[in-house]
């Protein structure tokens, strides 16, 4: 079984990242609050390679951010 905070910080990405593009039934900046507190909780208890993942999430986060 897999690391199931990493799973769940991929998914909140994925869902804020519709969000952004209007796919989702969710106010964007409310899916990407939910998306950082996602990544956060999956940063304590991840490899080294799910951390350099996670960073990579981070900032497509603040992409959508900045848009």
């Amino acid at each position: 079984m897999g690391n199931e905070l990493f799973r769940r910080a991929r998914e909140a990405v994925a869902i804020a990242e519709q969000s952004v593009n209007g796919q989702a039934n969710l106010n964007s900046q409310e899916a990407i609050a939910i998306a950082k507190n996602e990544l956060s909780s999956a940063f304590a208890n991840s490899t080294i390679a799910e951390k350099e993942q996670l960073h990579k999430m981070q900032d497509q986060l603040d992409q959508f951010q900045s848009h």
